[in-house]
């Protein structure tokens, strides 16, 4: 007989029904099963409990996943990602807490189901931070009961969910937003001759290409000063201000360049002192 491990195993990913049935399939541990069984996980690190574990539970993936329907994201992914979370509880749960594994692993698969729906539902993201995450996804749900809020509405929203009457607003506009493609847009989409296509229009106030190439000038002309500035200088002095100031590495101490000329390092110093002078006298000129 064909162990259900196996069964599942073999499953196609893309027969999602066949999938839920045999999930289905798999009895629900009892309270001293599921003991026993975290116990050799956490204990014994034994895979096989680990595995028995996540088979029994999977049919609580596919039911907190098809809560999730409503964003247009196929359901074969979020039970997926749902069974990520799983995983992950598994794999973290004490058998010594006194809950059932079901009741821990929750919070972990809905997690990942929320990350993934975040992800992907839009291109731009609708949610960065945590309280615009949890505003995302209870604000949803109001609004399938309620439609577009009015003021009354949306200050009881943003005071059972602890944040702003703003935060609420501009929650409930990024999620009527939609996204709109840069890409051309076919001749048959043409509107009076017109290309009705966003790149064009789109404008970045931030940018200055006239600040741009104004540094670029800039830098061009201050490193031709400094390299008429340096042929001034004696070939020591030159040396010394190459070693100390424009060598890649930079290492070279004065101790160093003393050595390789015989001098002390405060003459070092000194002559180095003296160039500076008469490089920024020269590139002021």
């Amino acid at each position: 007989m064909i162990n259900k491990v196996q069964i599942l195993s073999v499953t196609p990913i893309g027969n999602l029904d066949a999938y839920i049935r045999l999930a289905n399939l798999w009895p629900m541990l009892s309270l001293e099963e599921e003991k026993a069984l975290t116990k050799r996980l956490r204990y014994d690190t034994d895979l096989d409990a680990a595995k028995i574990l996540i088979l029994s539970h999977l049919r609580f993936v596919i039911h907190i996943a098809r809560h999730y329907s409503g964003y247009g994201l196929l359901q074969a992914d979020l039970i997926q990602e749902g069974n990520i979370g799983l995983m992950k509880a598994v794999r973290r749960f004490n058998p010594e807490i006194g809950v059932r594994l079901v009741s821990f692993a929750v919070h972990w698969i809905k997690a990942e189901i929320h990350e993934y729906v975040l992800r992907n539902w839009r291109i731009v993201k609708v949610a960065t931070t945590k309280s615009q995450r949890k505003l995302f996804f209870n604000l949803r749900k109001t609004k399938k009961r309620l439609g577009w809020f009015n003021q009354e509405e949306i200050d009881i929203v943003a005071r059972e969910l602890g944040v702003s009457s703003e935060d609420v607003k501009e929650m409930e506009c990024r999620m009527s937003a939609q996204d709109v493609t840069l890409n051309p847009v076919p001749e048959e989409d043409i509107i009076d001759g017109k290309n009705h296509r966003i790149v064009p229009y789109l404008q970045d106030k931030t940018s200055n290409f006239s600040y741009g190439i104004e540094q670029d000038n800039w830098e061009q002309y201050a490193t031709s000063k400094l390299s008429h500035a340096l042929l001034r200088l004696d070939e020591r002095s030159r040396n010394i201000i190459h070693a100390r100031w424009l060598d890649e590495n930079k290492k070279n101490t004065l101790q160093n360049i003393a050595k390789d000329y015989g001098i002390s390092a405060e003459r070092v110093r000194q002559l180095e002192k003296n160039a500076m002078k008469k490089l920024k006298i020269a590139i002021e000129n």
